[in-house]
């Protein structure tokens, strides 16, 4: 067999491969939002209805509440909090929106009928816009204030955020994992890169 004959079937078992592990992920996938809300309590609905509607006001009014609290106190440390819980969650929104057009994944209840669409959900399903922008505040806020008690409940609801978009039928698991992954990668890369510009600002 010819080098480029061993190369060409290398290369076709690899896309076989991918496709087969695409495919048995995909199911995984469907199957596990199918467990969640296809055998849903219905009777939790009104609950996760609130609590995926509280991800946008919770994640714009905890800067601003932090940096109004600075102003009256005076603080500059506080402001400076505060502008990077906002950077974080704008940074978040950006890498989402861009994600989200790049991939351009339906969502689910588009693609499979037995999925209910319990509170309506317009544009692209991946990756998931309200998880990002929780993690995003939730890691934000533990960055700033690495105290338990903050931690501990800003994770907790940022949790319950994700778990509510599944709930809902308007996400996948692998959505809100990567709403997750890209939230709290927003915060953290968002607080490394103020660290840079802070040292190069010290130099000067």
């Amino acid at each position: 067999m010819s080098r480029r004959n061993k190369f060409s079937t290398v290369l076709n078992l690899i896309t076989l491969l991918f496709c087969v592990n695409f495919s048995f992920a995909q199911n995984i996938d469907i199957e596990l939002l199918r467990d969640i809300n296809v055998n849903r309590n219905t009777s939790l609905d009104p609950a996760f209805i609130l609590i995926t509607k509280s991800a946008v006001p919770i994640s714009i009014g905890t800067p601003l509440v932090i940096y109004s609290i600075g102003l009256i106190k005076k603080d500059s440390t506080v402001k400076k909090q505060a502008l990077f819980i906002g950077q974080t969650f704008l940074v978040s929104a950006f890498v989402t929106t861009a994600l989200k057009y790049s991939i351009k994944r339906e969502r689910p209840f588009n693609s499979y009928l037995d999925i209910e669409e319990v509170r309506h959900a317009s544009g692209y399903s991946f990756p998931s816009g309200h998880t990002s922008t929780a993690f995003a505040t939730a890691t934000s806020l533990s960055i700033e204030y690495p105290k338990w008690y903050v931690i501990a409940p800003t994770f907790a609801w940022a949790t319950a955020v994700g778990y509510s978009r599944m709930h809902l039928g308007v996400h996948y698991p692998t959505d809100v994992l990567a709403g997750a992954l890209v939230g709290s990668g927003a915060a953290y890369l968002s607080y490394k890169m103020n660290k840079w510009v802070n040292k190069k600002r010290v130099k000067k």
